[in-house]
């Protein structure tokens, strides 16, 4: 097998280039562009379920193509999708903190 080229990236580069020039003004975020998956740009949103959102109505994700999850003993929220675009594969990860859950005390709810 022949060692990979910056030509071999050239869709998600590509894809890159689209991505800032349409929506410049979206949340900016890690990305990744790999000899491993040559056709695929990752987009990961850290902290950050809004962005990942926002990009994926940008990108015409349908909502209920998107992937939840947990990890981290159920601290973290995951949320994934994929669309192709413009011949390479888009791929949006995010990842929050699962909102701790409030325990109400004894004797305070509203049946007694």
């Amino acid at each position: 097998m022949r060692a990979r080229t910056l030509a071999d990236l050239s869709a998600p580069l590509m894809v890159l280039r689209l991505l800032a020039t349409e929506f410049p003004d979206l949340p900016a975020m890690s990305l990744q562009v790999s000899t491993i998956f040559p056709d695929r740009l990752s987009l990961t949103f850290h902290d950050d379920c809004a962005g990942f959102e926002t990009w994926r109505e940008a990108l015409n994700i349908a909502p209920e193509s998107v992937v939840q999850d947990v990890q981290g003993g159920g601290r973290t929220r995951v949320l994934s999708a994929r669309t192709d675009f413009a011949g390479a594969v888009v791929e949006l990860t995010g990842f929050a903190p699962v909102p701790a859950i409030e325990s109400v005390p004894t004797g305070t709810g509203a049946l007694s």
